[in-house]
């Protein structure tokens, strides 16, 4: 069984910083690639940024600039620096493993954390 948890988030002010991270645990063998993602209230979930194996990462345009996203492979981490955070950052924030390979399967699987919440005050 896999499980994926999340930590660092928390209520800041804008302007400031947070960095969040998920540690995936479990008999794994490899991650393809990890994210994150947020849902703000009465919205749909959304993608932050995901990062794969070899560290080719993508951005939604909202926080170019702004965050950072970054993974350990050898502790099935991934990390998200926000910087210069916004009220429209608040949001739970959700981490993702995508196709993850695990002792005694023969195919990937997705999971998901229990997310983190992150609010911005103005």
């Amino acid at each position: 069984q896999v499980q994926l948890v999340e930590s660092g988030g928390g209520l800041v002010q804008a302007g400031e910083s947070l960095r969040l991270s998920c540690a995936a645990s479990g008999s794994i063998f490899s991650i393809n690639a990890m994210g994150w993602y947020r849902q703000a209230l009465a919205t749909q979930r959304e993608l932050v940024a995901t990062i794969t194996s070899t560290g080719s990462t993508n951005y939604a345009d909202s926080v170019k600039g702004r965050f950072t996203i970054s993974r350990d492979n050898a502790k099935n981490t991934v990390y998200l620096q926000m910087n210069s955070l916004k009220p429209e950052d608040t949001a739970v924030y959700y981490c993702n493993a995508d196709h993850v390979l695990v002792a005694g399967t023969p195919y990937g699987m997705d999971y998901w954390g229990k997310g983190t919440l992150v609010t911005v005050s103005s």
